[in-house]
């Protein structure tokens, strides 16, 4: 599930709204199925901390995770490099300073200097046509918005916790159903966003995050292209 209060979307299971999901844990097949496993709740987590880190500024804990990451050699690919970088600039900043810069870009008075959410990128205009679409396709999912978000689910945010909780409901959710969510409201705009991201005036701590992102969009580009 989306880390704490930087829930913006939840899952509920159709016929079952209330439950919570079971503690149980069944054996794996075989060593194979044990990585792929490990390699999907690796890619929520990946989602999940994106969700996190653009949904609100990190607290010092989230920091300090950060920063304490094991050293990772930048020359292993772009993921690689961008886990190194969010390393070197979450020992660079301090809370209030990334709470300052969150605010600036993301919110502002008024707007902040980034718009993150998709229809703004797709269409020029917020809470256009790809809303609908959205919302009709988290409907379908049984994806809906948490209690007290303001934010519509077209924030980049929101659509990183809605594909973590479609990685993390393997059973019911197909690789198919992940791509065509991921083509229809990520990849259209989100490497866009996180390239204007980098070059913000106002990112320090958020550059990193954005050439992490960037990175992350593009390896799924790949994987779900290598899945059909």
């Amino acid at each position: 599930m989306p880390i704490g209060e930087d829930v913006t979307l939840d899952r509920k299971s159709p016929g079952d709204v209330g439950s919570k999901p079971s503690s149980l844990c069944l054996p794996v097949k075989s060593e194979e199925d044990f990585l792929d496993e490990q390699a999907e709740l690796a890619r929520a987590g990946v989602y999940e901390l994106l969700g996190s880190l653009l949904a609100k500024a990190p607290d010092q804990e989230l920091l300090d995770l950060l920063s304490n990451i094991d050293d990772v050699d930048p020359e292993q690919g772009e993921i690689a490099m961008g886990w190194e970088l969010m390393r070197q600039a979450s020992r660079k900043t301090t809370v209030e300073e990334v709470k300052h810069e969150h605010f600036g870009l993301f919110v502002g008075v008024g707007r902040g200097e980034l718009v993150p959410f998709g229809s703004w990128y797709m269409t020029g205009y917020l809470m256009e046509k790809p809303v609908a679409v959205l919302r009709g396709d988290l409907k379908s999912l049984g994806i809906e918005r948490n209690e007290g978000v303001t934010d519509s689910e077209d924030h980049l945010a929101a659509l990183c916790n809605a594909m973590a909780l479609l990685i993390r409901s393997p059973d019911e959710i197909d690789y198919e159903t992940q791509s065509k969510f991921f083509k229809d409201h990520i990849e259209p705009w989100a490497e866009q966003f996180c390239s204007d991201l980098q070059s913000a005036n106002g990112a320090h701590f958020y550059r990193s995050v954005g050439f992490f992102a960037q990175s992350v969009f593009k390896i799924e580009k790949t994987y779900f292209s290598m899945q059909v």
